[in-house]
């Protein structure tokens, strides 16, 4: 079965040159501020769809177990190396649209800054629903093309594309801003049910940033995700969501399936996993564990 194309963030100093030395203190504290607000509080299993160098990993306190999947390796390796080896985590280099995981494994889930790197959302969607419980929480954040500045950009004909239409606008190849109400559409064709939104980073702008110190920013954050949420009128959004299926989680301790055949339960045998259905390996080495079908 042949999927939609995967932005590969292989070799990329993206945390460094992003967030370490990018002058990005504001837009980390405000994500900060909405996981807080949205995270479910209690034990099990999370899974972090997009994890690259693990920067949100520490912030889902409570929770037993958490796995990480990132297409990219290089990022996954920087992440094992802020967290380290302990069992808590588990390191999966994988495709979002053949998630390598058994029915029912994981109680939450988390995308952030991931979604506008995939040109089907409703696909891995759809994906993640299988993975996940009945009632499990997904925390989803997008990249809003209907944000105040694209609004006026347009209306002083400073861009050409329309950000009151529906269809997603690719700025960069495999980079996407989405309608607010595509993504709400997406999202419950895959069975997910909207219980909360937040409108982030209103902030963003670079004089802003220049003007007032991080602690006033982040006290108006605070603000304004309480009261201006409702416009969803900010760059970023985010969206807190259960999972409605009638998935029968897998007997066992059953974690992996083959993501070539979808044969489960895929035996844990490091340093390689075979399945016994197609005969697919897949390697684990430096403590992560390498699902990729292209490579």
């Amino acid at each position: 079965m042949k999927t939609p194309p995967v932005c590969d963030y292989e070799g990329s100093d993206y945390q460094e040159r992003f967030w370490e030395k990018g002058n990005r203190a504001y837009e980390d504290t405000a994500e900060q501020i909405a996981l807080k607000r949205m995270l479910p509080s209690g034990s099990g299993h999370l899974l972090e769809l997009g994890a690259g160098a693990g920067r949100n990993t520490l912030r889902y306190t409570g929770f037993e177990r958490i796995t990480l999947l990132d297409y990219s390796t290089t990022q996954l390796q920087q992440a094992n190396e802020r967290l380290g080896n302990s069992k808590k985590y588990c390191y999966v280099a994988a495709d979002v649209y053949r998630l390598p995981f058994a029915p029912g494994v994981f109680s939450a889930a988390t995308m952030i800054r991931t979604i506008h790197h995939l040109s089907d959302p409703l696909a891995a969607f759809e994906q993640l629903n299988t993975s996940m419980v009945n009632n499990g929480t997904f925390i989803l954040e997008f990249a809003n093309k209907r944000n105040i500045k694209s609004i006026f950009r347009y209306w002083m004909k400073k861009q050409d594309w329309d950000p009151f239409t529906l269809d997603p606008v690719e700025f960069v190849e495999l980079n996407y801003d989405f309608h607010p109400r595509q993504v709400y559409e997406w999202m419950q064709r895959a069975d997910f049910k909207i219980q909360k939104k937040i409108a982030v980073s209103y902030l963003r702008a670079g004089f802003i940033k220049r003007i007032f110190p991080l602690f006033i920013l982040r006290g108006l954050e605070h603000i304004m995700q309480r009261t201006l949420s409702w416009a969803a009128l900010s760059p970023s959004i985010f969206l807190k969501s259960k999972v409605i299926n009638n998935v029968n989680p897998a007997a066992g301790h059953a974690f992996f399936r083959c993501p070539s055949c979808s044969t489960y339960p895929l035996a844990d045998t490091p340093p390689l996993l075979v399945c016994k259905n197609c005969g697919k390996k897949y390697p684990v080495k430096d403590n992560i564990y390498d699902f990729r079908l292209e490579q």
